[in-house]
């Protein structure tokens, strides 16, 4: 291909910019790709992630869509139960203190089946989440917190997938290239994109730009982030430093959404500084099945507030604060059962004891006797009356103790123990540009850019206080399929 003969420009490589090139494609754009990073790096943030995907869902029928492979006996041994879109939005909407592009998070929650079963025909292939979102009560396994559905093989396989299927229908891919401005004609139009030194343009009918938030921008984050947020650890791609939101900024694009918030993370405490895609699970993302103790000895946050689903991204930001930005995930026998792979790779900083006096002697910069004192009279506050159930919010609860635990308080008293030294691991910023259900990238008088997209983790306006997992994906997979086809429409229309 041309390259200056292309209809449609992706920047971007990862879910929501591959879901916008395939869309394109089958639109009958010629679409070109740009890829930052080199070619056995690429993928963005979602090479990195689990692969789970919050869909709205009426019944298991939907899910068979999904999972055709599904066997009778699973679904005997299963209660996968229904995510009715009513609920999808208002527990997303309500995470976002009420505060949410509400149309576009609808359009996502709308279309989040449709676009999963688009995934689907794409060759990605899902899987019930068995490992990290199901316990077994009764003997059958009880979803909870929204998610049943994963990519099987993780973020990894998902854009391995589609870039395979991109390839296969003629999406040409170009590795190693920053775009850093738009190109845009006089009355507006936006032309192409120049690269890193400015002196080459590459132009097509329509732009889609999918690279990410900010995280991976030391800078940046300190700047809207505020104190401290230059060290956390980037828990995925080292090449998301804000170059799209820049890039449509200086176009006329508002900023949108919650500019000093993010996702981030209880994070593994010698993880690397950047995602590694060889060392993943370094998230430690199941504090709810123990008690989290700062170095004083203390604990700072209510553990069992909610499913992890709904308070795990606000983790990062909580241990932060702590000295020294270290915490230890403390867990007895009992529940370190209960615990997925994240906590179980070789390269997890665990400690184990057999007392819990030996098991504080190993959590270097710890104060023992205020963590033991913390231990003991956190089990004492346990309403033991009520019966433990890791599948819902039980409400067994501590009593008379700051900050309490509300569910799934279980005594540490059985040996072996076992402590994860955590810091703050960033997974994506929520600040980016404005767009509406086509994509679109809008103005500060919500007027479309002409001919400039937006899809993916740089959209901004549908995370704030909290964030429900597994959207983020699928807010990029409908986003970004809805931009690809609207970018392709636009540019064909344009050149007759």
């Amino acid at each position: 291909m041309d390259v200056n003969k292309c209809d449609v420009i992706i920047v971007g490589g990862g879910n929501a910019a591959l879901c916008a090139a395939l869309s394109a494609r089958e639109a009958g754009a010629r679409v070109l790709l740009l890829e930052r990073a080199p070619l056995e790096r690429r993928g963005g943030n979602s090479a990195f992630t689990g692969g789970a995907f919050r869909i709205a869902y009426d019944d298991v029928d939907d899910l068979r869509e999904l999972i055709p492979d599904l066997q009778d006996a699973e679904l005997d041994g299963a209660d996968f139960g229904q995510y009715p879109a009513t609920q999808f939005f208002e527990e997303a909407v309500s995470m976002s203190g009420y505060r949410a592009d509400s149309e576009v998070l609808e359009h996502v929650v709308d279309e989040s089946l449709a676009t999963m079963k688009w995934l689907r025909q794409n060759g990605v292939r899902f899987a019930p989440i068995y490992g990290r979102q199901s316990f077994q009560v009764d003997g059958k396994h009880r979803f909870w917190g929204g998610l049943t559905v994963e990519v099987s093989g993780g973020g990894y396989a998902l854009v391995e997938t589609l870039f395979a299927r991109a390839e296969a229908a003629g999406v040409e891919m170009h590795y190693e290239t920053r775009a850093t401005s738009l190109v845009r004609e006089d009355d507006g139009w936006v032309v192409g994109v120049r690269t890193r030194d400015g002196a080459q343009q590459l132009r097509a009918g329509a732009v889609v730009l999918a690279t990410g938030g900010f995280h991976a921008n030391l800078a940046w984050r300190a700047q809207y982030l505020g104190h401290n947020w230059d060290l956390a650890r980037v828990r995925g791609s080292r090449y998301n430093t804000g170059d799209g939101i820049d890039m449509a900024l200086r176009a006329g694009a508002v900023a949108h959404g919650n500019w000093t918030g993010c996702h981030a993370v209880f994070y593994d405490l010698n993880a690397p500084a950047f995602g590694d895609i060889d060392l993943l699970n370094q998230q430690k993302n199941y504090f709810t099945l123990g008690i989290v103790v700062n170095a004083r000895g203390r604990r700072f946050v209510d553990e069992g507030r909610d499913f992890r689903n709904y308070t795990y991204s606000g983790m990062g930001e909580q241990v932060l604060a702590q000295p020294g930005a270290v915490a230890w995930q403390v867990f007895d026998a009992r529940t370190h059962d209960l615990l997925p792979d994240e906590y179980r790779v070789k390269h997890a900083t665990r400690m184990t004891a057999n007392t819990l006096e030996e098991l504080a002697a190993k959590m270097e910069g710890i104060d023992t006797a205020a963590f033991l004192d913390t231990v003991r009279t956190f089990n004492a506050a346990i309403d033991d009356t009520v019966a433990f159930n890791p599948a819902e919010r039980d409400g067994r609860g501590t009593q008379g103790i700051e900050p309490p635990k509300s569910n799934w308080a279980t005594a540490l008293e059985t040996a072996p123990f076992f402590a994860y030294a955590v810091t703050c691991g960033i997974t994506f910023t929520y600040g980016g540009v404005k767009v509406n259900v086509e994509g679109q990238v809008l103005d500060e008088n919500d007027t479309p850019l002409p001919a400039l997209y937006a899809a993916g983790e740089m959209v901004g306006g549908l995370y704030y206080v909290k964030y429900a997992g597994g959207i983020g994906l699928t807010a990029g997979s409908v986003v970004g399929r809805a931009a690809g086809v609207h970018a392709a429409r636009a540019s064909l229309r344009a050149n007759g």
